[in-house]
């Protein structure tokens, strides 16, 4: 009797032949009957039976790829003299199993270009997302979307791609890295390849740190064995421990890239704070008193005074940690405080999001709903977009 393992592949194996079969002739629904009886194929018909005999014989060359290693040990030798001959070599041990299975599915899928289907890199997904979903942070979409398309573009990069975004609670920090997850890997959040901590829950206790650490600098380095392309966000992150901090040194500094692999590892960090919220608000409420509109604030007005905020700051530990000092940010990315009018933008993506009829009067309403500083201008949404998904339940019938 079939056990574990074997008994799952042996279950999975046909299914996916048969899924993958099924894609292939679900174009031309009642063929197989009017073929029968005419004697003779639809146009294009023949050309699903090449692809079809070419699946089957593809699926037993991995097929036999599979039972030689798993169950036939004492036919290795043979499996391995007839899969030379055919111009294959068998993998090596563990992991590579599974990676003959998703070659061998994503033959039959569009899913594959980057190599590993967890991966997507959906930059044209992401730039319509940061456009007309993302409200009030040109800055910080513009910066994003170029870095990150930059960096996974580069043949060989030589260190990670860290970005540390900056701004107060609600201005779109969590949103902007959910909709980096979502494009760059088919499971967004939930992908193998995509770790979140949040510093509050995950690292409570400072006299747990170098517990902390070891489970920390481990789970990265099994998450990067596991990927080729991976992405590590670190929320709250100005309640970091320095030990934490520094513990990641190692994983942000510059390498020499290895010339001889194919596939340089890519990685990206991102680190979430609220830290400068108030060094932001501030310049931007005197550039907009001085005449300037909002979307013509660049990045050399801002990142300056933030980055000085940061590391003179004395409520955390984050601007003196070494990642800081040793100019390990590739970025500091300032979200702006939201005005009124995104405010109404976000109102309205939270009726839309639960498929739900709105009215301008409801948007207005749910905008006036929040606190706005200065308490002389009123400009500013205190909380920015947060919390406005519950205050739609008091506009609902």
């Amino acid at each position: 009797m079939l056990r574990g393992p074997r008994r799952l592949l042996w279950l999975c194996f046909p299914l996916l032949l048969a899924r993958a079969s099924g894609q292939l002739g679900a174009d031309r629904p009642g063929a197989g009957a009017e073929e029968a009886g005419s004697g003779r194929a639809w146009p294009g018909v023949q050309g699903l039976r090449e692809q079809l005999r070419e699946a089957a014989a593809l699926s037993r060359r991995y097929w036999t790829l599979f039972s030689s290693r798993l169950w036939l040990r004492e036919r290795e030798e043979d499996a391995a003299a007839t899969a030379q001959s055919k111009g294959w070599s068998l993998p090596l041990l563990g992991q590579q199993y599974l990676d003959i299975l998703t070659t061998w599915y994503c033959t039959f899928r569009d899913c594959c270009d980057s190599g590993d289907c967890r991966i997507s890199n959906n930059f044209s997904g992401l730039e319509a997302d940061l456009k007309e979903r993302l409200h009030g942070q040109h800055l910080a979409g513009e910066l994003v979307l170029r870095t990150v398309r930059s960096y996974l573009e580069l043949p060989r990069p030589d260190k990670a791609l860290v970005l540390s975004f900056h701004g107060w609670s609600g201005t779109g920090k969590n949103f902007v890295a959910r909709l980096l997850a979502e494009s760059l890997y088919r499971d967004g959040l939930n992908s193998d390849c995509v770790q979140v901590f949040i510093a509050t829950l995950h690292f409570p206790h400072p006299k747990y740190v170098d517990m902390y650490k070891e489970k920390l600098t481990d789970q990265i380095r099994k998450t990067q064995e596991r990927c080729h392309q991976t992405l590590f966000i670190f929320d709250e992150a100005e309640k970091l421990h320095p030990g934490l901090l520094e513990a990641l040194w190692p994983y942000l500094e510059r390498r020499e890239p290895e010339a001889h692999r194919a596939k340089t590892p890519r990685t990206i960090f991102l680190f979430l704070s609220n830290l400068g919220g108030k060094v932001i608000t501030e310049v931007v409420l005197n550039l907009l008193k001085a005449g300037w509109s909002r979307e013509a604030i660049t990045i050399e007005y801002l990142e300056p005074h933030l980055q000085t905020e940061i590391m003179e700051s004395t409520d955390s530990g984050f601007g003196h940690s070494c990642i800081v000092k040793e100019n390990l940010i590739d970025f500091f990315v300032p979200f702006l405080p939201l005005e009124y009018r995104h405010v109404r933008l976000c109102a309205r993506d939270a009726f839309l999001s639960q498929e739900l009829l709105y009215t301008e009067e409801a948007l207005d309403e749910i905008a006036k709903m929040m606190i706005y500083v200065p308490k002389k201008e009123k400009l500013f949404s205190s909380q920015g977009c947060k919390s406005i998904s519950q205050r739609i339940n008091y506009f609902l019938p």
